[in-house]
Parts: structure tokens; C-alpha cells; sequence
């Protein structure tokens, strides 16, 4: 075997392993990626990748909604805002006994009035957007989110019954709860 021949190899063994070692960290890197996802985004993840079964998209969808959210300015509620919206919560609950869909329609709006306190925009009126922008932070909660409006919309179309407005009063109760207080996740954000 000449000189030339076995430089050539040796100079094909590294390139190859330098190719090996690069797809593998490549995996590395991915699956990291996965796993940061997964457990950030949980349950939205899982709802998302059952939806699209793609996980590269679905991966890509949840950064640009962790990106989007990074860039705005989520802030805690002060006491006094906290304490308006628990007493507003309070009237909601106490009036769906005589007015089941009114009170709906004011927890929507609630909700809505806590997320612009807290600076996710509200304004354009886009739901699929708010729900976005809140699973990045409240990913436990984002579905009932989903349904209590879902079935606040059917109630203003005169399609909710009332065990069906019930229900939605669950899931914004949960909503609201995690919305006035701060998840350990978004508190760490914040103080950075």
C-alpha cells in the first residue's frame, strides 16, 4: 500500500467520523430539544402533536410561541388588581344561580381583563392567539381555556345547556385561578 493510499484513508476514516459525530450530536441536541418542549409546553405538547403528528412543527410551532411570549411584558398583578378581580370572580359565581349565560359571557370577559392586566394583548380579539400566548406560561390550564370559551360562543348561539355553562364556569375558575397567581415557570421569567 503506497504512502498516498494510506494518507487517503486515514483522511476518509476522520472525515467520516467527524460526519458520525455530528449526526449524533445532531440527535443530542433534538432530542433535548424534545424533552425541553415536552416538559415546558406538557399536556399542550401532547394535544399538538396529536393534532399535527409532526413533531418537528409542532416543535417549531411551540418555539415561536414561547419567542412571541418572551417578547412581550407579562407582569404580576399588584395587589389591588388582584383583589378587584377576585371580587369580581365572586359576583360571576354568585350570579350564574340566576343567570347562567350572563355569567359565562363575564367570565370570558374576565379572563380577557385579567390577561390584558397581566400584558398578553387582548385586543384584536383573536382567541386561537390569547390561547396561544397563555399555553406558553399555563400549559395545565390552556385547554380548559378552550372549552369554557367553546361553550360560551355555543351559549351565545343559544346551543349551551346549563350543565354545559356549569362546565365552562369550572374551566374559567381553573383559568382564572392560574392566572392570578404566578407559576413558578413565569416567575422565574420574570425576574430575569
Amino acid at each position: 500500500m503506497s504512502t498516498m493510499s494510506a494518507t487517503m484513508w486515514i483522511v476518509v476514516a476522520v472525515l467520516v467520523t467527524i460526519a458520525i459525530l455530528a449526526v449524533v450530536a445532531w440527535m443530542i441536541v433534538q432530542r433535548r430539544r424534545s424533552e425541553r418542549l415536552r416538559a415546558q409546553f406538557g399536556p399542550e405538547y401532547a394535544r399538538e402533536l396529536e393534532r399535527t403528528r409532526d413533531r418537528r412543527r409542532v416543535e417549531e410551532k411551540l418555539e415561536g410561541r414561547q419567542e412571541r411570549v418572551e417578547h412581550l411584558h407579562i407582569r404580576p398583578l399588584t395587589p389591588r388588581d388582584r383583589a378587584q378581580f377576585l371580587e369580581s370572580w365572586r359576583l360571576i359565581q354568585a350570579q350564574f344561580v340566576d343567570n347562567p349565560g350572563a355569567a359565562i359571557a363575564e367570565a370570558d370577559r374576565l379572563i380577557a381583563d385579567v390577561m390584558s392586566t397581566r400584558g398578553y394583548p387582548v385586543s384584536n380579539g383573536d382567541f386561537g392567539q390569547r390561547a396561544a400566548d397563555i399555553s406558553v406560561d399555563h400549559p395545565e390550564v390552556v385547554e380548559n381555556y378552550r372549552t369554557a370559551h367553546t361553550i360560551a360562543v355555543q351559549h351565545s348561539h343559544g346551543r349551551a345547556s346549563t350543565e354545559e355553562l356549569r362546565l365552562a364556569t369550572i374551566h374559567y375558575r381553573s383559568v382564572f385561578e392560574e392566572l392570578i397567581n404566578e407559576p413558578s415557570g413565569l416567575r422565574a421569567r420574570m425576574a430575569s
